[in-house]
């Protein structure tokens, strides 16, 4: 069955960086758009960044410079590195596969950021 599977999530201070990890199982994974969204208690999920298939990326303004995504099509893997992270990064991080009329949803990685 397709599986996508995030880690790297924690407790960090601000300022302080993190990389995210989402390896998928199940799926081609090069024809796949692959996103990261975010959700904090109250609040409605956000998309934080998404690379296509050809590599080409996207970011909501409240992270541009400082996250980066990327991925590694040998691994079947996305990364997202979290520089100079902020308390209002405080949220659930969720990875997301997308192609044509099949999405997919990994359960999701705590990021707490707090001092």
């Amino acid at each position: 069955q397709v599986q996508l599977v995030e880690s790297g999530g924690g407790l960090v201070q601000p300022g302080e960086s993190l990389r995210l990890s989402c390896l998928a199982s199940g799926i081609t994974f090069d024809w796949y758009t692959m996103s990261w969204y975010r959700q904090a208690p109250g609040k409605e999920r956000e998309l934080v960044a998404t690379i296509t298939r050809q590599g080409s990326t996207d970011y909501v303004d409240s992270v541009k410079g400082r996250f980066i995504i990327s991925r590694d099509n040998a691994k079947a893997t996305v990364y997202l590195r979290m520089n100079s992270l902020k308390p209002g990064d405080t949220a659930v991080y969720y990875c997301r596969a997308l192609y044509a009329g099949n999405e997919y949803w990994g359960q999701g990685t705590q990021v707490t950021v707090s001092s």
